[in-house]
């Protein structure tokens, strides 16, 4: 009988922050991981890296004013470098953890490249702030790079677009490596956003929202359930009100006439009830879950979190 696929999206909560943070999670993490493949489900995991990129972002700049005879880090160079950095500590504990279940299977980190449209609206309003805070001659400094800054407290910060993902370049191979029943690790941070000139593939200046980048890798690998890891157990209306109702199953409908509602904050739950619902499409087979890593195993049989379905 065919293994049920799951594409598993690493939150935030999920990978902590600092580099002591993120070994502790992704081994917390990995036994989740584990417990899954022993119950015979097949994984794909991607990954979010706010911190990590923003962290990457800094170091870079931080050494090309200290050495100006260096070239400047492209962000989508950053992108890779976080892609390597969380697989490494990702696929390292994932691997300890399946031979402590002894179970033997190759864990592969995939160097993603996701395609955008150079068109995107995004592109003509950047909305995602990364990297350090930075005084205002700085800020004038990336402003004549072309770059575009935001006032945040007594500083400025960049900004780029949050362009939606078109396809996935190396989707080939990881559905190769999914096909062959190994663990993949892919898509990370929702994948080096890149711009197609002819037969060559440029670098953007953007960060594509990680949940819509993973429900796209999970409609590509036609997985049987997208989940969604996160701080909360369930999805809830009214998030943070006396009047507060988590939500067990959420259909589609419901789910889009609610985030018409404005129920759902941008940069939190939204991006995730809109990738729920891109994935889903008119499939009434496939599901959606969002929950958090203490949930996660129970919420696959729908004992815990929030199911999202047709």
């Amino acid at each position: 009988m065919k293994k049920k696929r799951i594409v598993i999206a690493l939150g935030r909560d999920a990978l902590g922050t600092t580099l002591p943070q993120q070994q502790k999670a992704t081994r917390r993490v990995a036994q989740i991981i584990a417990e899954l493949i022993a119950q015979d489900y097949q994984i794909i995991i991607s990954h979010s890296n706010g911190p990590q990129v923003g962290m990457i972002h800094t170091a870079m700049t931080e050494f090309y004013k200290m050495h100006p005879d260096y070239t400047a880090t492209p962000m989508s160079v950053c992108s890779a470098m976080s892609q390597g950095y969380i697989g490494y500590d990702l696929q390292n504990a994932i691997r300890s953890a399946l031979l402590g279940k002894g179970i033997y299977k190759t864990v592969s980190t995939i160097l993603t490249q996701v395609t955008v449209d150079p068109y995107d609206e995004a592109f003509y309003e950047p909305s995602k702030i990364i990297g350090r805070v930075m005084t205002s001659e700085d800020a004038q400094i990336e402003e004549k790079k072309g770059n575009h800054v935001t006032k945040v407290g007594n500083g400025y910060r960049r900004i780029v677009a949050a362009p939606k993902p078109l396809d996935i370049i190396e989707i080939d191979a990881i559905r190769a490596l999914a096909d062959a029943n190994q663990v993949v690790i892919a898509a990370g941070g929702g994948g080096i956003p890149v711009l197609k000139q002819e037969n060559n593939l440029k670098g953007a200046s953007a960060v594509i929202e990680k949940d819509l980048a993973a429900g796209r890798l999970a409609d590509l690998l036609d997985a049987d359930i997208y989940m969604m890891m996160t701080g909360s157990e369930k999805v809830a209306l009214n998030y943070g009100k006396p009047d507060e109702k988590p939500i067990e199953v959420l259909k589609v409908e419901d789910a889009i006439r609610y985030m018409e509602e404005g129920q759902f904050e941008e940069g939190t739950m939204l991006p995730k009830i809109e990738a729920a619902v891109d994935y889903l499409g008119d499939s009434a087979v496939r599901k959606v879950i969002i929950t958090n890593t203490e949930n996660a195993i129970k919420a696959v049989t729908q004992k815990a979190g929030t199911t999202i379905i047709k």
